[in-house]
């Protein structure tokens, strides 16, 4: 949810491209999640702010719980949170956890965040690069378009196809999740 959540967060700040890559780095028992977007990108104030609870820029609500709850589980897992942004050049987040330590949540369902963002967000470009024990798994959107030619991008057949194709190339690099 944390990486959906976060993804979010650059599709409304107006990115055109988003590319979340996981790396399970087994010699230095670490899991590291990037997110990059080309976004609005924030100013110092807003990145001064962008991990208190109480700051947010949504209309609908006056907390913004994503980025600090991501911050705390990072802490609790023996990693940290990096974030760095400039106005008109997108947004750069940088998380680490202990990869077997005890308190690092499952990564979740990792097809359903991406089959998510791409259903919700047909004309943003993903991309999605999970680097595991035994490989690379990388999805690209933006090459997927391109076959798919006059095919919606959330064409619900489409979308169960994507679903498969990272649920079985996770399987395949044997994801930690």
């Amino acid at each position: 949810m944390h990486i959906l959540d976060i993804a979010e967060n650059s599709t409304r700040a107006g990115a055109r491209h988003v590319e979340i890559k996981l790396r399970e780095d087994q010699e230095r028992d670490l899991l590291i999640l990037e997110i990059n977007d080309d976004g609005d990108g924030m100013d110092e104030v807003a990145l001064s702010k962008a991990l208190d609870p109480f700051y947010t820029t949504k209309k609908v609500r006056r907390v913004g719980l994503g980025l600090p709850m991501l911050a705390q589980a990072a802490e609790r897992a023996g990693g940290r949170l990096t974030l760095s942004s400039q106005p008109g050049h997108g947004t750069h987040l940088k998380v680490t956890f202990g990869l077997s330590h005890l308190d690092r949540q499952p990564l979740g369902d990792i097809a359903g965040a991406l089959v998510t963002l791409i259903a919700g967000n047909p004309a943003i470009d993903f991309t999605y690069r999970h680097q595991g024990r035994n490989g690379v798994f990388e999805l690209n959107t933006a090459a997927l378009k391109k076959e798919l030619e006059d095919v919606p991008i959330n064409h619900i057949e489409v979308l169960k196809f994507i679903r498969q194709n990272i649920n079985e190339g996770l399987q395949e690099i044997a994801s930690a999740a």
